[in-house]
C-alpha cells in the first residue's frame, strides 16, 4: 500500500513539473510572441518603458486590441472636441468617453503609455468623431494645428480689409478668391432680394469671432457669415426698421456709415437719428466715411480710410460723395456690428440735424439743431 500511494506521488509530481514546464514554455512563447503582435498592430512601444512593462501593457494591449481598431460608431457625425492646456490625461480620456468617441478609456490610456503619446497631447480644438478608431484619436489630438480656424471680423471693416485678414489667418483661402466670392455669391442667402445682381455682399458680413474649418473654401466662408447675419436679424429688429420706413437694405446702408461714425458705441442711436432724419427730409447726409469709401485705399497712409479729408476730397465725383450726391450711397460703405445695425432700427428721437467731432480728442461728436450750432462747434 505504502509503494502504490509513494509511485502515486511521483506521478503527481511529474505531472505537476510537466505543467509547469508547459506553462513555463507558454509563457515564453506569449511573451516573445505577444509583443510582436502587438507591434504589428500598434506600432513600436515606447523605449521608456521597462522589459516589465513594455510586457505588461503588451498584454493588456493584446486582449483590449479590437476595441482600439474598431470605431465605436462608423456613421458617427463630426464633433469639435477641445482640449484645455494643462488638461490632466485622465480627465481628457473620461471626456472621451462620455462624449462617446472611445469604447474604452483604460486600453486608449495604454495605448498612449505603450506608444509615449500620453505626455504629447496638444491643447486645441479638434474635429473628432466617433467614426475614427481610438488609434486615430490619439494621433489627432498630438497634432497642435488644429482642424478650426478662429477668424475675426471687426465692426466696420469693408470686404477689403476682411481679405487682408487672411493670409495670418491660417484659413488657405486667397484675398483675390474672397473678393471674387464676395462680389459674385450665388449661395443661398434669406436676404438676397436686397443684394441687387451683380453687387457684393459688403454690409452683410456681419462682424464677430467665427471657429471655421482650416479647409473651408472661399464661397462657403461668406455663407457662414450669412448666415450668422440671418441668425442675428431678429424680427424685432425688421420691426424697427419697417417703423423708420426703411427697407432692410436701406437700413443697412445707413447701418454701415453709422459703425464707421460712432467712435463711442453710446453715441450710435443719436448719430442714426441724425441721419435717418436727414434722409427722410432729403438733406444731403454729408457723411465722411462714404467719401473715405470712394476714396478707396490711400498708399501714403496705407489705410482704406483717408484721414484728414481736405476739400478737394470732398469734391470727389463719386455717387459714394454724400456731399455731392443726395440721398443714399449705393450700397454699404462697411460691415456694420449688430449694435449699428439696432440703433439703426431704434434710432434717438432727437431735435438734431448736425453732429461733428469734439476737439479734445476723445471720440464724443457734438450735436446741434441748426447750421449755425454746428458751424459754432468748429474747432478753433
Amino acid at each position: 500500500m505504502g509503494k502504490k500511494r509513494s509511485a502515486f506521488k511521483g506521478l503527481l509530481t511529474l505531472s505537476l513539473l510537466g505543467a509547469l514546464c508547459l506553462a513555463s514554455m507558454l509563457l515564453l512563447y506569449l511573451s516573445a510572441r505577444i509583443p510582436d503582435d502587438v507591434q504589428k498592430i500598434f506600432g513600436p512601444a515606447s523605449q521608456s518603458l521597462s522589459t516589465r512593462e513594455h510586457l505588461t501593457i503588451s498584454v493588456q494591449l493584446w486582449l483590449q486590441r479590437e476595441s482600439l481598431t474598431t470605431p465605436p460608431n462608423p456613421s458617427g457625425p463630426q464633433i469639435t472636441f477641445s482640449i484645455q492646456t494643462d488638461e490632466p490625461t485622465g480627465d481628457i480620456i473620461a471626456r472621451l468617453v462620455d462624449s462617446g468617441l472611445l469604447h474604452d478609456g483604460a486600453a486608449f490610456r495604454n495605448y498612449l503609455i505603450y506608444t509615449g503619446l500620453d505626455s504629447q497631447i496638444q491643447a486645441g480644438d479638434y474635429g473628432l468623431s466617433s467614426s475614427m478608431t481610438a488609434i486615430e484619436i490619439a494621433h489627432e489630438i498630438l497634432d497642435a494645428t488644429s482642424e478650426f480656424v478662429t477668424f475675426n471680423i471687426l465692426a466696420g471693416w469693408r470686404i477689403e480689409e476682411i481679405a487682408e485678414a487672411l493670409p495670418s489667418s491660417g484659413l488657405a483661402i486667397t484675398p483675390d478668391e474672397f473678393l471674387h466670392a464676395a462680389r459674385n455669391y450665388s449661395g443661398n442667402f434669406m436676404y438676397s432680394d436686397q443684394i441687387p445682381e451683380g453687387i457684393s455682399v459688403e454690409g452683410f458680413l456681419l462682424p464677430g469671432t467665427y471657429e471655421l474649418p482650416r479647409g473651408i473654401g472661399a464661397s462657403e466662408l461668406i455663407g457662414v457669415f450669412l448666415q450668422r447675419f440671418e441668425s442675428a436679424i431678429t424680427s424685432d429688429i425688421l420691426t424697427g426698421i419697417a417703423n423708420q420706413g426703411l427697407t432692410l437694405r436701406e437700413a443697412i446702408i445707413l447701418a454701415s456709415v453709422v459703425e464707421r461714425e460712432a467712435v463711442l458705441h453710446e453715441e450710435q442711436g443719436a448719430i442714426a437719428g441724425v441721419f435717418i432724419k436727414r434722409y427722410k427730409e432729403g438733406i444731403p447726409l454729408e457723411a465722411d466715411p462714404c467719401v473715405q469709401y470712394a476714396l478707396g485705399f490711400n498708399q501714403v497712409q496705407r489705410t482704406w480710410w483717408t484721414n484728414p479729408l481736405t476739400s478737394d476730397h470732398l469734391r470727389t465725383d463719386s455717387p459714394y460723395n454724400t456731399y455731392v450726391y443726395n440721398g443714399l450711397p449705393p450700397g454699404p460703405i462697411s460691415n456694420p456690428g449688430i449694435e449699428a445695425i439696432h440703433a439703426t432700427a431704434f434710432p434717438e428721437e432727437t431735435p438734431y440735424y448736425y453732429f461733428r467731432a469734439a476737439c479734445d480728442g476723445s471720440g464724443r461728436h457734438l450735436f446741434a439743431e441748426t447750421f449755425e450750432q454746428h458751424q459754432a462747434n468748429a474747432c478753433p
